[in-house]
């Protein structure tokens, strides 16, 4: 065991975390630039209804809190209902995953971020920065990166789940849903959504329940003995309905209720990312996620339909983030010292990845984890290496040869074998 001086410490820096794509791009000089505002934020109260508050318009409210993105036209795969798409996932965890092979999925033109345009990457961080903070605190960006202090906040203090904040077009043509991440504190902080967002990070990202030694006390009952995994278990304790994933598909059911000629965009950053990934596999709609841990294990588990393509998700990470690289695992690891079990390393869709440690000299470093780092340090600024080659930032690529968890025996493994 460590002294418990250093292991203080590693947990408090932990609190600091706070081929080519399937797409059809349109000609530059018909690109798209769509200007958003602050509409709704959004909650989830304790006994898991999504709350949505209106933001109160104020004068400059609009010019002062707009977000300006450019757009691109992509090929998707959307479920003919999301009722079908329910029906398949039970089947298949009843009987076989194979039974997903021959879902119906239809194929659509959609409007989607240019998420080869630096500026429009930049401004969708800051709408998944956004996601954490009240419009009280420091840390809230305007499009001019200056903070601002000057709106109220939507959901109430003592809420304890998912969280964000919902940005639509002047016209409702398009609607971003900004997921937030995890609000991991020191000692127990992190406020009210923090143990929550523990629980989900725990069951969604590690391989086996969160079982890194014989020391943890596990958030499932699926541990075999030795290698071994209840895989059964560990599909059974992901489709529980007190997780983030079931949430996000009612309030996007919600947002489709409420703007349902609308193009829905979905951002976050760390947890936020991941499950905004998961949303746009479910739903086929265009997703950017920054530093998020892998997601497509936890997509396997929850038995959703895999779409013919899911090139329409993008992921944006860079290299020293041990979290969003799958290295942040092990006992003596800063995540594990922390509670937390981040064991997972693969993303669905593709990823746009910033060397950040032979460009920068960056080390690895879990503090690089934030969401204010990546805006900051790495899309602020011009990226020399694709400036180089003629692009603006780094070209995305699917993660074909990912392999997690290998250590692993998964099967029908009674518990505590």
């Amino acid at each position: 065991m460590l002294p418990a001086a250093l292991t203080t410490l590693l947990v408090s820096l932990l609190s600091l975390l706070t081929d080519s794509p399937d797409v059809e791009t349109v000609p530059a000089s018909s690109l798209r630039a769509l200007s958003f505002e602050l509409r709704h934020l959004h909650a989830v109260s304790p006994s898991a209804h999504v709350v949505f508050a209106d933001v109160p318009q104020r004068p400059g409210i609009l010019s002062e809190s707009s977000h300006t993105l450019r757009t691109r036209t992509i090929s998707s795969w959307k479920p003919p209902s999301f009722a079908l798409h329910a029906q398949a996932r039970t089947q298949s965890m009843r009987f076989a995953q194979s039974l997903l092979q021959d879902f119906p999925w239809e194929e659509e033109a959609i409007a989607a971020p240019d998420v080869e345009d630096r500026l429009t990457l930049l401004e969708l961080a800051k709408m998944s920065n956004n996601a954490y903070v009240d419009f009280n605190e420091t840390g809230w960006y305007e499009l001019s990166a200056n903070w601002s202090v000057s709106y109220p906040f939507g959901w109430e203090p003592d809420a304890d789940g998912f969280r964000g904040h919902v940005f639509a077009t002047p016209d409702n043509s398009t609607v971003v849903l900004a997921l937030k991440g995890t609000s991991a504190g020191v000692l127990g902080g992190g406020g009210p959504t923090a143990k929550k967002d523990k629980l989900n990070d725990n069951l969604l990202f590690s391989c086996c329940c969160a079982r890194v030694d014989w020391t943890w006390t596990t958030v499932c009952g699926c541990y075999g003995g030795g290698w071994k995994c209840d895989i059964d278990c560990v599909e059974r304790s992901l489709i529980d309905d007190s997780l983030f994933y079931p949430i996000g598909t009612n309030l996007y059911n919600n947002l489709t209720y409420m703007y349902p000629q609308s193009d829905i965009w979905i951002i976050g950053h760390s947890l936020g990312g991941a499950l905004a990934s998961l949303l746009g596999a479910t739903f086929g709609s265009p997703v950017v996620a920054f530093e998020a841990p892998g997601e497509k294990m936890a997509a396997g588990r929850l038995h959703l339909p895999s779409p013919p393509s899911t090139h329409h998700i993008t992921h944006v990470y860079h290299t020293a983030d041990p979290i969003a690289m799958g290295t942040c695992n092990g006992v003596l690891s800063s995540c594990a010292l922390g509670g937390f079990a981040m064991e997972s390393k693969c993303h669905l869709g593709a990823s746009i990845i910033y060397d950040t440690v032979s460009n920068l000299s960056w080390g690895v470093d879990v503090r690089t984890h934030g969401i204010v780092n990546v805006i900051e340090k790495v899309l602020n600024d011009s990226w020399l290496p694709a400036v180089e080659v003629g692009r603006e930032v780094p070209e995305a690529h699917p993660e074909d040869d990912c392999v997690e968890c290998y250590s692993w025996e998964f099967g029908n493994f009674a518990k505590g074998v």
